[in-house]
């Protein structure tokens, strides 16, 4: 074990209280591993580094150059005194200042001649370029004989850049890593030897040192191909134990049912099935027919027919003697999928007697509950969430219990202890980057034998991120749109060069409603006092680089107003948001589902899940405020009946601006996978992961979701070929070790999601 413990070596031990307690509270950086693992971002040769005549403005620089002369100026009439150097590297020339007490210890040092190492943030000072209070290191403090020999040395090196922060510079960090170096000839290599040798990679105690010291360029390029290999390895390989883990768990098989309630549904559909719908549900039903639990990520472009894929998934189900339960993230989209469920089984409800559910809190029908009919089939479905009355619970708890309710839907309630199922078979996750996997294991375990899981996603995730990110689920893409489901014009809004485009956007909307239909008017705010709190502790915004951004967003309840009252005066307006109560919400959206309300100003609940067909225009107010996919997942909710969609996104953001351009891209296209990279690219990877799971970006600092499919792919291949020849690691006690250590980091993170 004492492989493990030089890597665990807490990093006060080596490096004084002062520096590790910065290292840990600024880097995250706790242990001689965690050092080792901190690689630069990047590395700086030493004619580059030093290149004065183009230092870019506004932005932190390292450079290395020799002091021409150094001077004391005095002002304020002498109580004030500035220390001027001006440092040259045969290219160019930089004026460097020091003010006040910061001024003694350079004056000393400073010294014509000397050479030394640079940072800090270029600024223009009387048109020159100057670094105010830089940071140094002096490169020559060695003996004459010495010093030669160390700039010589440092010439021929490539310089490594480390991530640092304020209070730590790169070059102390690099002093730092010098400490602890020796370590890496311990690292415990997690690649199975054959696996390392058939690839060509070095060993790991050569690619730690190879990637903080190179000699070469060529140095580089191999210590990160063998580490970014590791990190998607390892990763992959704890993928591959979950998803082998979940294939040895029983599972009742639910296979088909002739003549049951999946026939009769589809008999009555008012349309034909996709190609892609069939394809998605053969996939499914397979999975259903085994006797160990599925496990599979359904994603679906917006708009595609996922609901409809689930519920067919569910009827099977309950056809087989099961229960199926679906999960959504907010009370909203709970009811309104329990809506959706119920109107898709309308007909078969009247023809077939399927249970269609009154609301709850008109108490339980007459007789046993179900509307059978003459035909001996029928389910009751159900809807579960937090706010609802005691009395209601009490009655979908009760029917949970003893079967009588096939399907329910709802939010994270159905996850308690206290609720019970007769028998659960079935249970879809809507929207999975809202939940847990944790949370998902809560829900499993509610069956007799493990039920089999649908995650629904909406967001399209490109393949790698799939792989990295949801790697322990099967994955299913439903990218058709279903016949008759119209094309939706998007246009962006220049509110602020051009404001008689927002007077065309609003007489737009008010042609739509003379046209019988109603449209969305969508803000990134509430505009309560909650809000009003939140601003004034100084809450981030999104895109500082924006003008816009100096004001807050725009608010549901402020725009609400200005509308009645201006360009839409006369017109049903409703507003609908989050802090509302989940009665009075319920009430807004079926006033508007029901067409008595012709413009609904909101905040995001209606993102995901929200199905009014008659809707066809929407205006996204303070558009750049959001993310690609959110505006695409938006946008989705007009254009879903037979008549064209149109989303007009406006923004106060320059034409020039990278928000205008991310608003561009989604206005030019349609296809959610490529908005998905496109969000991808213009976002940190870190924060589309930190969505997802988050705990897989702190372990991710060579390997990128975005850029090495090839790699993801290859080492996912290779995960899953030495989990089945050895489930339990036993042959490969270093794999083993490198897992748990990737687990213990990141359980509380990996497995808590949400």
């Amino acid at each position: 074990m004492e492989h493990v413990s030089a890597f665990d070596e807490p990093l006060k031990k080596l490096l004084g209280g002062p520096t590790a307690k910065v290292m840990a509270e600024h880097l995250d950086l706790h242990t001689v591993g965690d050092l080792l693992h901190h690689y630069p971002r990047r590395y700086e040769e030493r004619g580059r580094l030093t290149a004065l005549t183009d230092l870019p403005l506004d932005e932190h620089v390292t450079v290395v150059a020799q002091v021409a002369d150094a001077r004391v100026m005095t002002f304020n009439g002498g109580r004030g005194r500035r220390l001027e150097v001006t440092v040259t590297d045969g290219s160019g020339r930089l004026q460097l200042v020091f003010f006040g007490h910061g001024v003694h210890k350079p004056h000393k040092e400073l010294l014509p001649g000397r050479r030394a190492m640079f940072a800090g943030k270029v600024s223009v000072f009387n048109r020159r370029l100057q670094l105010a209070h830089p940071t140094y290191q002096l490169l020559d403090t060695q003996a004459e004989d010495e010093a030669t020999e160390a700039v010589d040395a440092f010439a021929g090196q490539l310089l490594p850049i480390y991530p640092a922060c304020k209070q730590l510079d790169s070059w102390r960090i690099a002093k730092a890593v010098d400490t602890v170096l020796p370590g890496a000839r311990e690292a415990v290599d997690p690649l199975p030897a054959s696996l390392r040798e058939g690839r060509g990679f070095v060993p790991l105690p050569e690619a730690l040192l190879k990637i903080h010291r190179p000699q070469t360029k060529a140095d580089v390029a191999a210590a990160r191909e063998r580490l970014r290999w590791d990190e998607a390895f390892v990763l992959q390989v704890a993928l591959a134990r979950r998803r082998f883990a979940d294939t040895q768990l029983p599972a009742v098989a639910r296979r088909p049912v002739p003549d049951g309630l999946l026939d009769a549904f589809d008999a009555v559909l008012p349309f034909t099935l996709t190609e892609g719908q069939r394809k998605v549900t053969g996939e499914i039903f397979g999975d259903l027919a085994t006797d160990h639990p599925m496990h599979r990520l359904l994603q679906g472009e917006v708009g595609s027919g996922k609901t409809l894929v689930a519920l067919r998934a569910m009827l099977r189900v309950v056809d087989a003697g099961g229960q199926a339960a679906m999960l959504a993230p907010t009370e909203v989209l709970a009811q309104q999928h329990h809506r959706s469920v119920t109107e898709m089984m309308g007909e078969l409800a009247e023809n077939w007697g399927l249970w269609r559910e009154a609301p709850l809190d008109e108490g339980r029908r007459s007789g046993d509950g179900r509307a059978l009919g003459g035909s001996g089939r029928g389910t009751k479905v159900v809807l579960l969430t937090g706010s609802m009355g005691t009395a209601a619970r009490r009655q979908a708890l009760l029917d949970l219990v003893t079967g009588e309710a096939g399907i329910v839907i709802g939010t994270h309630a159905l996850i308690e202890d206290k609720v019970k199922f007769h028998d659960l078979g079935l249970v879809v996750v809507d929207e999975q980057h809202r939940f847990g996997v944790e949370q998902r294991d809560a829900l499993r375990s509610k069956g007799k034998q493990p039920p089999h899981l649908l995650v629904m996603t909406a967001t399209p995730i490109p393949r790698t991120v799939a792989m990295t990110v949801f790697g322990d689920l099967e994955t299913s893409v439903l990218d058709q749109l279903p016949a008759g489901r119209s094309p939706i014009a998007s246009h962006v809004v220049p509110a602020k060069d051009k404001p008689h485009f927002l007077d065309r956007a609003w007489e737009r909307v008010r042609e739509e409603v003379a046209g019988g239909h109603q449209a969305y008017v969508v803000c990134p705010r509430i505009g309560d006092d909650a809000d009003e709190a939140a601003e004034k502790k100084g809450k981030k915004r999104s895109d500082p680089a924006d003008d816009a951004e100096k004001r807050p967003p725009l608010a549901v309840l402020d725009i609400a107003e200005q509308l009645s009252e201006g360009p839409l005066g006369g017109l049903r307006i409703e507003v609908l948001h989050g802090r509302m109560p989940p009665d009075d919400k319920d009430g807004v959206m079926r006033r508007f589902a029901a067409g008595e309300v012709d413009v609904l100003v909101a905040t995001t609940v209606i993102e995901v899940g929200v199905n009014v067909p008659n809707a066809t225009a929407m205006v996204i107010m303070d558009a750049d405020r959001f993310g690609v996919s959110q505006l695409h997942q938006l946008r989705g909710r007009v254009g879903r009946g037979s008549a064209p969609g149109l989303c007009l996104l406006v923004s106060e953001a320059h034409e020039a601006s990278p928000a205008r351009a991310r608003l561009s891209a989604v206005a030019a296209t349609l296809d959610g996978f490529e908005l998905s990279r496109i969000d991808l690219e213009q976002r940190r990877e870190g924060d589309v992961l930190g969505q997802a799971q988050s705990g897989v970006r702190s372990s991710l600092r060579v390997l990128s979701v975005i850029d090495d499919e090839e790699v993801i792919g290859a080492a996912r291949e290779e995960a899953v070929r030495v989990v089945a020849a050895d489930p339990g690691l036993e042959r490969l006690p270093e794999l083993r070790t490198a897992l748990d250590a990737l687990l213990d980091k990141d359980r509380e993170e990996y497995l808590d999601k949400g």
